[in-house]
């Protein structure tokens, strides 16, 4: 099975438009702690991402970058739920918005390069950051809110399931 290429061009053509927002939004936030809560309007965005990537990656081959690109906005988005709930920690706040800047700088990479190797793709993610998402997300507990919690359930990940995610991107 391979991608449909006017497939493809719709996916990469809507997640650049979100990206921009997602940056956008976290330039807003980046100085302002008090709009936290916020930060799970980029998980929603984030998530849709990730969402139509999970869905095209069904059809390609398995080491076709969409892949990466799922499991990467599915990380992106676990930090950014989990960032929207800090209360009474700016500094953690603000270093998770950093983190989220970067990582956002790197999904827009990772589109921008769908069509090159994986591998290729892998060793353009900095070894830096990939210790500071490691830091962050060891610093939120043992589970992690990857969803906008309603009523009394949340779907949560666990700091092995980000672990697995790292392994299955090959970082």
């Amino acid at each position: 099975m391979s991608l449909d290429k006017e497939i493809v061009d719709e996916f990469l053509d809507e997640s650049r438009g979100l990206i921009e927002e997602l940056l956008d939004l976290l330039a807003v936030l980046e100085d302002d702690y008090s709009e936290a809560e916020q930060l799970s309007d980029y998980g929603n965005k984030v998530d849709r991402i990730m969402g139509a990537s999970k869905s095209l990656a069904l059809m390609a081959p398995a080491d076709h970058p969409m892949h990466m690109i799922s499991d990467y906005a599915a990380l992106c988005k676990a930090v950014g739920y989990q960032a929207s709930q800090i209360k009474n920690n700016e500094h953690f706040f603000q270093i998770c918005v950093a983190l989220l800047l970067d990582a956002t700088e790197v999904l827009k990479e990772l589109l921008k390069n769908i069509n090159e190797d994986g591998k290729k793709l892998r060793s353009s993610i900095p070894p830096a950051f990939i210790d500071r998402l490691r830091w962050v997300t060891n610093q939120f507990g043992k589970t992690v809110n990857v969803s906008v919690t309603i009523g009394e359930t949340a779907t949560t990940m666990t700091q092995a399931d980000i672990d697995d995610l790292l392994k299955k991107l090959g970082l």
